[in-house]
């Protein structure tokens, strides 16, 4: 399950993508940047997810949870 979420404040944007597997977290990887759009930093932090959720072995499914469905809409028009 990936976790993901980011917000802006004073122009630096903040991604983080949180990995669970069983219920344990697993993988915590926060990222800083400047002059981003918010689509762009919840898009930033839902791939960082899902590339480190891809090398754990033995996963099956990835689950992604997003509290913005503005941008699971922006996902698939891509």
């Amino acid at each position: 399950m990936v976790v993901s979420d980011a917000s802006i404040r004073n122009n630096v944007a903040i991604s983080i993508a949180h990995v669970h597997l069983y219920l344990n977290s697993i993988n915590k990887t926060i990222h800083y940047t400047i002059n981003i759009t918010s689509i762009e930093a919840e898009l930033f932090a839902i791939r960082c997810g899902i590339n480190k959720a891809v090398k754990i072995s033995d996963v099956a499914h990835i689950i992604v949870i997003i509290d913005a469905m503005y941008i699971a809409h922006h996902i698939f028009n891509f």
